[in-house]
């Protein structure tokens, strides 16, 4: 009987915890995006040593025309992959993949939020109330609602990436040089969405549970007037 008392305050202090982390790194994400810090023009490094799948391999960003192109070798040269101006792919990443990665953090924080509150009601022993039948609902349709929003911000993510790569980078295998097809030619439509559907699902399931809880309260209830 102790633990069952003890975990609802535990899981409640767990989550508040990781939702103030989420609030955290939202605000840290936010203010990255407006003060848009930027690579500095002619920044180089390397190249540096290192290991791809146990075979040697090499690293390099060089400064060039106020820019920097970016350079990975791997199995001992065999496959060399050349970004042509990195900083244009680095502002796309921000402009593209910050949004994105915002979108995740504040989900979690409403989630957490409503998981907080959830436990908290479990832990007064107030499980099949109308609130928590609210929260856990709430869980579910914030899930189906994100699915669709991430994998929107994602693939449009997803598309930008590749359009810029496409244009400026050139993969090299055994002396053959390749270049990336254009978005459209992978099967990414106009905006790259590009649903996975497994935060759907899941989505899906606690809705059905929520149903489950609703159905048990009103038993609950009805119970109660009879008595």
């Amino acid at each position: 009987m102790a633990s069952v008392s003890i975990l609802p305050k535990l899981f409640r202090w767990l989550f508040t915890a990781v939702e103030v982390l989420c609030v955290l790194a939202a605000v840290c994400i936010a203010l990255t995006y407006i003060i848009d810090p930027r690579l500095p023009p002619g920044t180089h490094f390397g190249p540096f040593a290192v290991d791809f799948a146990g075979q040697p391999g090499t690293v390099a960003l060089s400064a060039v025309n106020n820019d920097s192109d970016f350079t990975v070798t791997a199995f001992r040269g065999d496959i060399v992959v050349f970004v042509e101006q990195a900083g244009g792919l680095i502002e796309v990443a921000k402009r593209y993949g910050l949004p994105a990665i915002l979108i995740s953090a504040i989900f979690f924080v409403v989630l957490f939020d409503l998981l907080r509150r959830l436990f908290r009601n479990v832990g007064r022993g107030e499980s099949f109330t109308r609130q928590s039948v609210t929260f856990v609902q709430l869980v579910g349709g914030s899930l189906i609602v994100y699915s669709f929003v991430a994998a929107y911000a994602e693939g449009w993510f997803a598309a930008a990436m590749l359009a810029y790569l496409s244009q400026h980078a050139v993969i090299t295998v055994s002396g053959t040089s390749l270049h990336l097809p254009a978005p459209d030619a992978m099967g990414f439509p106009h905006g790259g969405f590009r649903f996975g559907g497994s935060t759907f699902l899941a989505g899906l399931l606690v809705l059905a549970i929520s149903e489950v809880f609703r159905q048990g309260l009103t038993l609950k209830s009805e119970h109660d007037l009879t008595v």
